[in-house]
């Protein structure tokens, strides 16, 4: 079955490497991040304020209790990973997601694609939040540093060829994560990076890896 997987995933790159599978769960992450990225004019729109993590009662914000337990919100708790605040912060991670997802979807389903999505966008969304006590974030990076972490805790297993993803890659990816927290991407103009996000949501990843490795080897 993964060689099969591994083998339609060989004639898709080479069918369809330019095209987004419009049947994908990929594609319609990027399509919500899009619009509502240009909807909220890149965070500087008013239409940017139901979308947050903490609800706006006129002059202030209220504390995560109003927002969840008391306003019922709970649609703020995911909305913040399809926010993006410039162009290349949008196109970076719309990317990411495709190279991720359009693998992760082929091989393991479009079920397994969009629970890890989810599950680790709403960790990353809670850890930056509850570490740093800022609500104005906003990204699919936690995300996708969710689903880097889960593809490399089964690539271990595989040699790399489960997803078809370089070494290089991983390295890149871990590396950006540490640079990030020396704060040197800011000062390269980067802006301010939700590092804790990106760590949670890594670590998330790692954990629903392990679960998914263990699982795949009590099958076998």
């Amino acid at each position: 079955m993964q060689r099969k997987a591994r083998l339609e995933f060989g004639y898709y790159c080479q069918e369809k490497s330019l095209v987004l599978n419009t049947k994908s769960i990929h594609f319609y992450i990027i399509l919500i991040a899009v619009l509502l990225s240009y909807l909220t004019n890149f965070g500087y729109s008013n239409f940017l304020e139901p979308f947050l993590f903490l609800k706006n009662n006129g002059s202030f914000y209220s504390s995560f209790e109003n927002t969840y337990l008391v306003s019922k919100e709970w649609w703020r708790l995911i909305t913040p990973t399809f926010l993006h605040f410039s162009f290349t912060h949008l196109v970076f991670n719309c990317l990411w997601i495709y190279i991720l997802g359009s693998r992760i979807e082929i091989v393991d389903g479009k079920g397994i694609f969009f629970t890890i999505f989810l599950i680790t966008g709403l960790s990353s969304n809670l850890g930056q939040y509850f570490w740093t006590g800022n609500f104005l974030f906003g990204g699919l990076s936690g995300a996708v540093y969710g689903l880097i972490g889960y593809c490399f805790i089964l690539d271990l297993d595989n040699r790399g060829q489960r997803y078809d993803l370089p070494p290089a890659l991983y390295i890149f990816m871990f590396l950006w994560l540490l640079i990030g927290f020396t704060g040197a991407l800011k000062i390269f103009g980067f802006g301010n990076v939700a590092n804790i996000a990106h760590l949670v949501g890594m670590i998330a990843g790692f954990i629903l890896g392990i679960i998914a490795r263990y699982n795949l080897k009590f099958k076998i």
